[in-house]
């Protein structure tokens, strides 16, 4: 017979807690001991986590980026942050996103569930690429989601896709098309052509989708190097412009911006993305918490990677603007 048989006892209680925290014996074991039932002693447990006798501490140097990534997701409204640590000394925030992307999709590809992956492109997607192992997933088809950039430095906006698909040993389909379309262009006539149907048709099956986000200013390799030569930094902030997503230029609130540029972004649309299932945001700097917070507002984000540094700042954590952080040139 049980010590004391009366199940809503604090004797009984506690002792079912002490067998089961301290001297770490299973549920059943703690039945057989006490002479109870495994339900009985589950029952207990409950009870004791209910009136506050059970108290679980956790110890561990991890456990501040956990509570900053719950606080992070309770700020945006969104379900999930994974929050990177920066190097604050040698500030870079594109080097601990892209690692950590890196292993959050080593992660995805191994559970199985996507077929198609939209991917933007970006200078945080190409740190991404070069950490991640070599892969072999022939069913994975990594589709781009938004046409590329003519000029600019050693980074190729059109080869991003590509790349990820050569490291995850997958299949590719490119969006082979300006990001912006010439005023003389009209968009409804250019994207009717069959090759760019077959395109737009798969991006509106995406399994999951990896976007990065950035700032109206020299900064962003969109606006140094993709932007149309009529169209200036100053007229899209006159407009309300505090940021792209997906060559998207949103406001403060995450709606898009008034001007014309929309109409000739050559990509999917924000209604489209808002349907697919995983939403991923690849995005750190103090210069985009901004856009990362427009993008939350907007429902574009999923699940968020970025860096303690951009994190702080989102959540109000830190006590200087985000002129006083050192940013990577």
């Amino acid at each position: 017979m049980p010590r004391d048989a009366n199940e809503d006892s604090d004797a009984f209680i506690s002792e079912v807690c002490w067998h089961y925290f301290i001297n770490e014996m299973t549920q059943a074991e703690v039945a057989q001991h006490m002479g109870v039932t495994r339900l009985r002693v589950n029952q207990a447990i409950q009870r004791a986590r209910a009136r506050g006798m059970v108290r679980i501490e956790i110890n561990s140097p991890l456990l501040p980026r956990i509570e900053m990534q719950e606080a992070l997701c309770q700020e945006l409204g969104i379900p999930k942050a994974i929050v990177a640590p920066a190097n604050r000394l040698a500030y870079n925030y594109h080097t601990a996103v892209g690692a950590a992307l890196a292993n959050y999709l080593v992660a995805g590809l191994r559970e199985g569930n996507w077929r198609r992956l939209g991917v933007s492109w970006g200078l945080t997607l190409e740190s991404t690429i070069r950490r991640l192992p070599s892969l072999s997933y022939p069913d994975l088809e990594v589709v781009s989601m938004l046409g590329g950039t003519t000029r600019g430095g050693s980074f190729n906006a059109f080869s991003v896709a590509s790349s990820l698909a050569e490291r995850c040993g997958a299949n590719y389909s490119l969006l082979t098309a300006p990001v912006y379309l010439s005023e003389n262009v009209d968009p409804a006539a250019f994207l009717s052509q069959d090759l760019f149907a077959e395109h737009f048709a798969k991006l509106e099956s995406l399994d999951a989708a990896i976007m990065t986000a950035s700032d109206v200013s020299p900064r962003s390799f969109l606006v140094a190097n993709g932007l149309p030569r009529e169209v200036t930094p100053e007229v899209l902030m006159e407009a309300g412009a505090i940021g792209d997503v997906l060559g998207r230029f949103l406001d403060k609130d995450g709606r898009p911006i008034n001007h014309p540029i929309d109409a000739r972004t050559v990509g999917v649309s924000i209604a489209t993305i808002s349907k697919v299932p995983l939403k991923i945001m690849a995005a750190a700097g103090p210069h985009k918490a901004g856009i990362i917070r427009a993008a939350a507002q907007a429902g574009l984000i999923d699940t968020l990677v970025t860096d303690d540094v951009t994190a702080e700042l989102l959540i109000g954590a830190a006590s200087q603007s985000p002129h006083d952080h050192p940013e990577a040139t």
